[in-house]
């Protein structure tokens, strides 16, 4: 079953949790300065773990008898910074390659999504592309994403809606399904203050080949919740094309979160009862992890999933 086939005929989706700010607490492994986590994969240390914390949550998801989303760790990896990077555009490649592999240890339903970024300061929305630059810019990486046989596209923590538009149009040309993942607030709005009901709509009216749906991440599912009871977003768009979450275990805002020092954390319990509650006031599809979460609040989420489609 490809992609596409799996998020219309499944009733959730799991996708991973975090990544990186695991590495930093429970590895002592850091980022890269350039390109975040991308060049791991080069490295016995940091592969072996990276490889660890995607056995964890694949086998979450065959526990709970549930399709789940994987995605390179490449959200910084876009061909600017890749230029100023020791790599070449190889290292996206490689990074499907890796997947595909821990993959192989596995049944059917694991899917490999290209993870993808805006170019600026997600959680400021500084040095935001136009459409046009979006779409030349973003180009490069969603290309060799579809060369290199990813099974979707995603587009992480995107703050601005003219960047969004351009990321879209880029993804759309590659013939591949993609999800565009939105930065938002409470308020109901991304960080450059468009309603996510716009968002959605501008996005859909523009592209000729739409997102399969939208999404969050990195943020708390109370705060989503929040923002989707927003007055401007009850809308038949908003119910209808936005499907998912990565959530951050934190409630903090994108500015408070961004500048912490500490980990800011819940327990597996209250997350994936604010995940379920979600689920049954909006419908949503899709369910992972951001930072703050590990395997207990992964596996916490998959058991409630799984005891709604039980139900």
């Amino acid at each position: 079953m490809d992609f596409q086939s799996c998020y219309n005929n499944s009733s959730f989706i799991l996708m991973e949790g975090a990544l990186g700010e695991r590495l930093k607490r429970e590895y002592d492994i850091p980022f890269d300065e350039v390109i975040a986590l991308a060049g791991h994969i080069y490295n016995e240390k940091p592969k072996q773990a990276l490889k660890e914390l995607f056995h964890q949550y694949i086998k979450i998801s065959q526990h709970y008898d549930l399709p789940i989303m994987l995605t390179t760790p490449t959200r910084r990896a876009n061909k600017e910074r890749v230029a100023q990077s020791k790599y070449n555009k190889s290292i996206i490649y490689d990074n499907i390659s890796f997947l595909r592999e821990i993959k192989q240890d596995f049944p059917s339903d694991v899917y490999i999504g290209g993870l993808m970024g805006c170019k600026g300061d997600a959680y400021k929305a500084s040095d935001v592309l136009s459409e046009k630059e979006a779409f030349e810019f973003h180009s490069w990486q969603s290309s060799l994403f579809a060369e290199a046989k990813a099974d979707f596209l995603f587009a992480g923590i995107m703050p601005a809606l003219p960047e969004a538009i351009g990321m879209a149009s880029a993804m759309g040309n590659t013939g591949l399904p993609y999800i565009i993942s939105f930065m938002i607030r409470d308020d109901g709005k991304l960080i450059d203050g468009t309603t996510i009901n716009k968002a959605i709509r501008s996005i859909d009216n523009v592209i000729n080949r739409k997102p399969l749906c939208y999404m969050t991440n990195c943020v708390h599912p109370k705060v989503v919740a929040k923002a989707l009871s927003q007055f401007y977003n009850q809308t038949d768009i908003v119910k209808t094309r936005f499907k998912g979450i990565q959530a951050n275990t934190s409630p903090l805002s994108p500015e408070e979160l961004d500048n912490c020092c500490d980990l800011k954390t819940s327990d597996a319990d209250n997350l994936a009862n604010d995940m379920l509650k979600l689920c049954i006031d909006f419908n949503l599809k899709i369910f992972g992890g951001c930072c703050g979460t590990d395997g207990t609040h992964m596996n916490e989420i998959a058991k409630r999933l799984s005891q709604m489609v039980s139900y």
